[in-house]
């Protein structure tokens, strides 16, 4: 588990179909099986929702629409990069409410929000 988080999260709870305990430890298992520590298990698991989750799609946030284009690793955590029109936002893959039915992929989201302790 992460010993820690950096920023303040809003803590939205992602609609989508749950996973068992043990669902979520054999997705983070498969994700950090070769990390030392920490920052190794964060990159693991970034590389994981990289890989699988499709992108773009399309998310509410704070009652807007924007358009998540890719992920990125910033700032000791994993965020969504966001657009609508020219503007442009990075925000926590964790605060991001998914829409549904959920981008393929989600479930890496839950892992990492499950190796995060949240």
């Amino acid at each position: 588990m992460a010993t820690g988080t950096v920023g303040r999260r809003v803590g939205y709870s992602a609609a989508v179909g749950s996973l068992s305990r043990a669902e979520l430890d054999a997705l983070v298992d498969e994700a950090v099986v070769d990390c030392y520590d920490d920052d190794e298990q964060l990159t693991g698991l970034f590389t994981m929702i990289e890989d699988n989750l499709a992108v773009p799609f399309t998310a509410q946030v704070l009652g807007v629409e924007v358009t998540v284009r890719r992920i990125d690793l910033r700032h000791g955590g994993v965020v969504a990069i966001c657009h609508r029109g020219r503007i442009r936002q990075a925000i926590g893959i964790l605060d991001l409410p998914l829409p549904e039915p959920p981008s393929e992929g989600w479930e890496w989201i839950e892992a990492y929000r499950h190796w995060a302790g949240e």
